[in-house]
């Protein structure tokens, strides 16, 4: 029997979620049901002295938990700072893993975990062709995620995403060992985000959305040459577009009231929910193009620092990096299935009465400008500090992120980049 040349199958995976307010409680109880005795707590220095992190370590103490608490983990995470997480691990031999924080955190545990079970080069198991990307040899230790932002989904998915110094760009491991066991979901730990931070992380829900919706479908791709090597982000398929759209339209609904009312609480628990819906869809089906571009938009930051981040150092937020590609991109998108790209519009709020298949893409790309526009976030890649000459390395550093890159649903290359980093520099 011949091997067929596309893919045929795909797989869902996720963590175990619960949901609800003061759900941080019971992370001692969880640990202890995994099995862990002697837990690393993973959060920032902004963090470290939260409720969040107070309610989650009186639970390991609860638990009979002994545990010890790294706090250094950088926000929007290097190699350098993926390696010192790691090397404290290791040097404190720990059996489980409680990340509290933001996407940062918790993708500096599930680092952390990886090296210090299955110790090895560190391109070993990062993402082709940046690195090696070995499969994870095996079952990892006990790892429960505590998000507080709503936004990276990173307490469902297998992927931890950082900062690659010497090339300028964000890279990743992806694998579906790399998943928390459970992911506990407590609404009340965002409620204190400040609003850029809100934003970003909401941006980023919304971009998981369409993107796992609109990217390429799996069975379009090519068939892994082994169980072993199906990846982690597979392309759109049935499962992930049930999730992709209801977390679409719990964003059209609740984006602009969490950002700009810190009060508004059901709307920053929509929002919540929202981004561990579309953690599960994009955890199984991918992202794209905005995502690819995003990453040396961060990783070439020059100056720019927005309200509500550390200032220590310069920063492009992840999620502010995704949505200022996401107008042309889409606009470019838009071709290769309209009718997906529509309903994607119309979820988030957009008017497509009497549109046709040919005003998708704008009116897609309009509606994400509109909301842009009313949080206020700057206009376009020019905002945060780039220029047209800046261009050919933010094509170089989108290029080799095949993982996503290779799921957009159009042949995309070096020409094709260039133009949507051109178009993307200015919005309005």
């Amino acid at each position: 029997m011949n091997k067929p040349s596309n893919e045929t199958a795909f797989t869902i995976d996720t963590s175990s979620i619960k949901f609800g307010t003061r759900i941080t409680s019971e992370a001692g109880y969880e640990l202890a049901r995994l099995g862990a005795k002697r837990v690393l707590v993973v959060t920032d220095p902004q963090m470290a002295s939260s409720e969040a992190v107070h309610t989650a370590t009186e639970s390991l103490r609860q638990a009979n938990i002994d545990f010890a608490v790294f706090d250094q983990v950088s926000i929007e995470p290097t190699d350098t700072s993926l390696k010192e997480a790691i090397k404290f691990t290791v040097d404190g031999s720990f059996d489980g893993f409680l990340p509290v924080g933001g996407g940062s955190s918790i993708d500096t545990a599930k680092a952390a975990n990886l090296y210090s079970t299955y110790p090895a080069d560190f391109l070993e198991y990062v993402n082709a062709p940046i690195g090696k990307g070995t499969p994870v040899p095996g079952d990892l230790k006990p790892l429960v995620a505590v998000p507080t932002t709503a936004g990276t989904g990173s307490e469902t998915t297998g992927v931890a995403i950082f900062d690659l110094e010497e090339i300028g760009a964000k890279t990743g491991i992806a694998h579906h060992l790399l998943r928390p066991d459970v992911g506990l979901v407590d609404p009340d730990n965002t409620r204190s985000l400040p609003k850029m931070v809100a934003a970003c992380s909401g941006f980023d829900v919304l971009c998981h959305g369409i993107e796992s919706y609109t990217a390429l479908p799996f069975s379009q791709r090519e068939a892994p040459p082994t169980p072993a090597h199906r990846p982690t982000y597979q392309g759109a398929n049935p499962i992930s577009d049930v999730w992709a759209l209801a977390a679409l339209e719990m964003v059209g609904k609740s984006i602009l009231p969490a950002v700009l009312d810190a009060d508004d609480t059901e709307a920053r628990s929509n929002m919540a929910m929202a981004a561990t819906f579309a953690g599960v869809g994009f955890g199984n089906a991918g992202v794209h193009l905005p995502h690819g571009m995003s990453y040396p938009v961060s990783g070439l930051v020059k100056e720019y620092t927005p309200e509500g981040y550390p200032e220590a150092h310069p920063i492009v937020p992840h999620g502010m990096a995704v949505i200022l590609n996401a107008p042309a991109v889409f606009r470019y998108t838009a071709s290769s299935n309209p009718e997906r790209h529509m309903r994607a519009a119309h979820l988030l709020g957009a008017d497509v009465t009497g549109a046709g298949p040919e005003d998708a893409g704008d009116l897609i790309a309009e509606r994400l400008i509109q909301i842009i526009k009313e949080i206020g976030v700057p206009n376009g890649l020019g905002g945060v500090g780039y220029a047209a000459d800046d261009v050919p390395r933010l094509v170089e550093g989108t290029l080799p992120q095949h993982r996503v890159t290779k799921l957009a649903p159009r042949p995309t290359g070096a020409d094709e980049l260039t133009e949507l980093f051109k178009d993307s520099m200015k919005l309005w």
